[in-house]
């Protein structure tokens, strides 16, 4: 502990200490000083740059800042920021830069130049089906028969506008199909959305109980599991940080006679498979710098779902999540991060409503190898991050948008508090108390949303150890 106080200090005198801009996180604007500070400007026009397929509406339609607007000088860099932060985020581009063009009078124009990404991926698909890497190295013995391998097309920007479709044919641990269309906007106002998608699966393990908070799988010659998706999204964005969102999801969940066995409370009343609709509300909010890895600003988000109509199938479930970043000096920053679900069922337990900790994003760093039932749960994060150095990589490979490949790396200290209800603890070590964890790490950040997690973590179980992760904050 006295070492992780010792981080923490190191971390917010040393952020003090090392200023240095990040060009990733912070605009790149042109030069102003030229417009005296008490006068109002207008933006004349606004010029994009670089977009060979994107949509330049697609682009316009995440700046803060439009054509005919009149600004107050003092105002315009922290918008052309905002713009800049918003067309990042995207997701359309490796970089992006938003700068005072020229200036006549009092009007200016605004230069927008980005750097398309690569959209279309027929990539190897290789992928592990535990929680995560710690789990399969060490629980399952790096085995390769829980790894998924195959083949995924996905074609991102399909038409321009930010549409996606993804093609994934997947074998090995299970036997998969997935096929998903999205288009963000299909209205003249730019506000309305859909996505559709399928997916199938079959497999021979499936994890049918938790003992010691510690998964249990059952294992068969035959195929002991199999699922089928289908859903429809519509999704509503009034402006550039708002987004709304109604689903509904068909689900088909079977298990086969064998495992039924293996756990009676699978599913509700001996059954072997269920079917039922799901009907999902969402809305989000996200407004930072950089939403794969923010150094400022603020993702928040709620929900409410309603799966199944009938006492076999039927919860209700509600939750949210909030996380605020915020700036100590221009080179360390403070996560802090809350979460809660709550799901309504009936009086019975039954295995398929239960879990909580250790899956999707309801994650306590430090307890990988653990997971924990429950119908209520709490979640408290808290990270100092300080910026160690950058690097940019120069592409051997001659390319006009991906010519220098920047990495960042994070020093981290962090610890997270939870809570997760369970009227059936049984033999939980974790239920129905306060559950801490704590530890140190560092983040490598790039291009694409690459983050890489390197983590020493401790739990209130006495363990502790070194912990791999990929993917957002």
């Amino acid at each position: 502990m006295r070492f992780i106080y010792l981080l923490l200090l190191i971390i917010v005198v040393g952020g003090s200490l090392h200023a240095q801009q990040d060009s990733l996180a912070v605009n790149t604007l042109a030069d102003s000083s030229k417009v005296t500070s008490n006068q109002y400007i207008t933006i004349s026009n606004i010029i994009v740059n670089g977009n060979r397929r994107t949509q330049a509406y697609i682009i316009l339609r995440e700046m803060v800042v439009h054509v005919g607007d009149t600004i107050l000088l003092k105002n315009l860099a922290k918008q052309l920021e905002q713009s800049r932060n918003q067309v990042f985020n995207t997701a359309l581009f490796v970089d992006a830069t938003v700068a005072v063009g020229q200036k006549v009078g009092n009007s200016i124009a605004i230069n927008v130049d980005v750097k398309e990404r690569w959209y279309f991926f027929p990539l190897p698909y290789f992928r592990l089906v535990d929680r995560n890497f710690n789990q399969w190295l060490v629980d399952q013995k790096a085995s390769l028969d829980r790894v998924n391998y195959g083949m995924k097309f996905t074609q991102g920007n399909l038409t321009g506008q930010n549409d996606e479709l993804a093609i994934w044919l997947i074998t090995g641990y299970s036997q998969q199909i997935n096929l998903r269309y999205s288009l963000p906007f299909f209205d003249k106002k730019r506000k309305q959305g859909f996505s559709v998608g399928f997916a199938h699966s079959k497999q021979k393990e499936f994890n049918y109980n938790t003992s010691l908070n510690k998964q249990l799988f059952y294992k068969a010659e035959d195929f002991t599991r199999t699922i089928t998706r289908a859903d429809a999204s519509y999704s509503y964005r009034p402006d550039q940080y708002w987004r709304h969102s109604l689903q509904a999801v068909f689900l088909y969940e079977g298990i086969s006679d064998s495992a039924v066995k293996v756990n009676p409370n699978y599913f509700p009343q001996n059954r072997k498979d269920v079917q039922y609709l799901t009907l999902n509300y969402g809305i989000g909010y996200a407004k930072t710098d950089y939403n794969a890895y923010p150094t400022k600003g603020i993702i928040a988000g709620g929900y409410i779902s309603k799966r199944g109509f009938d006492v076999v199938t039927g919860l209700w479930q509600i939750g949210g999540r909030l996380l605020y970043a915020f700036p100590l000096s221009s080179n360390s920053f403070v996560h802090l991060e809350g979460s809660a679900t709550v799901k309504l069922t009936n009086d019975k337990k039954f295995y398929f409503n239960q879990r909580l900790f250790g899956y999707g994003d309801f994650q306590m760093r430090g307890l990988e190898y653990y997971v924990i039932d429950g119908t209520a749960g709490l979640l408290g994060k808290a990270t100092i991050h300080k910026q160690l150095f950058k690097y940019i990589l120069k592409n051997p490979f001659k390319s006009k948008t991906h010519d220098l490949i920047p990495f960042r790396f994070f020093l981290k200290a962090f610890g997270d508090v939870g809570y997760a209800y369970n009227k059936y603890a049984g033999n939980s070590l974790l239920n129905n108390q306060l559950i801490y964890t704590g530890g140190v790490g560092l983040d490598i950040v790039s291009i694409y949303d690459f983050v890489f997690k390197i983590e020493f973590s401790f739990n209130q179980l006495g363990t502790q150890g070194l912990y791999l992760h990929g993917g957002r904050d």
